[in-house]
């Protein structure tokens, strides 16, 4: 126990504390929070991947009896018509790395129920205001798009009206529902409300928000670096203990050893200064008789 005595000292202990705690944040949140990036980005990939080849779906299939899962970025298609003076903006976004707005519509079906509509994104005038934006073709309309799931609400940014449009930070059917005054229906997207987003060259449409890139990035990787970090906290902790051993056994071993050589070495009596005087006397003119 002598020899790990030191391991008590208030360096060691807070090193191993540091070390226990990144340890275990290494594995409980660091690791797990980009090993669930990676699921959750494979999986919107392989949606996508899947849609793009699935034939479309009638909308109104998603909205009748039991709630699909799995429908974010499904392929559909929507019959009815715009309402009228249901442009909502959408603020903040981009259009080929410029300011721009999203422009969103109400759409009611010819069952009566009424779906939010992404019609794209226009780019902003001055990079600051929105241009007089066209209304959406009236008459019967036949849409082809995809199902999106809400955005969220940003709660320090309140909708609001500017230069002549209701405007709003984020896409929640929720929020435009209480700003366009209108009974919204969510589609069941994976428990969020969810939304149209119009293809391209469809009734109304602007320019697409293009799809994300099928690329899972580099969210595994991370995951792994961070459980290789949380083992090795732990063994480059040990090293340095397994260091510090060996350092204290070398010093003990050579303090042994010089205990044991000056025991053993002969003992050599000093001569006085008389004894001195008379050996050099003796020297020189020889012993007395």
């Amino acid at each position: 126990m002598r020899r790990i005595s030191f391991l008590l000292r208030p360096s060691w202990l807070i090193l191993a504390v540091v070390v226990a705690g990144f340890a275990y944040m290494c594995f409980t949140v660091l690791a797990p929070w980009q090993l669930g990036k990676n699921t959750s980005t494979s999986h919107r990939n392989q949606q996508i991947a899947d849609s793009v080849d699935a034939a479309p779906v009638d909308v109104t299939t998603m909205l009748n009896g039991t709630p699909a899962t799995d429908t974010e970025w499904r392929h559909v298609t929507a019959n009815g018509s715009y309402v009228p003076d249901s442009t909502l903006l959408v603020r903040l976004r981009h259009l080929d790395g410029a300011p721009a707005f999203g422009v969103l519509a109400a759409f009611r079906l010819d069952d009566g129920r009424i779906l939010l509509v992404d019609r794209g994104m226009i780019a902003a005038v001055d990079g600051t205001r929105p241009p007089q934006i066209p209304d959406p073709p009236t008459g019967p309309q036949h849409l082809e798009a995809r199902v999106r799931g809400s955005e969220g609400i940003a709660a320090d940014k309140p909708p609001m009206t500017e230069n002549g449009y209701r405007q709003v930070y984020s896409i929640d059917t929720g929020q435009e529902a209480t700003v366009l005054g209108l009974p919204l229906t969510s589609i069941p997207t994976d428990g969020r409300g969810g939304y149209l987003q119009l293809a391209a060259d469809q009734p109304g449409a602007f320019t697409p928000v293009p799809l994300p890139q099928l690329d899972a990035g580099p969210y595994l990787s991370y995951g792994l670096q961070w459980l290789a970090f949380g083992i090795m906290a732990p063994l480059g902790l040990g090293y340095f203990v397994w260091a510090e051993l060996r350092a204290r056994r070398r010093e003990s071993a050579a303090g042994a050893t010089g205990e044991a050589a000056a025991t053993e070495a002969p003992v050599v009596e000093r001569e006085t200064p008389a004894q001195t005087t008379e050996a050099r006397l003796a020297d020189r003119y020889g012993r007395g008789r």
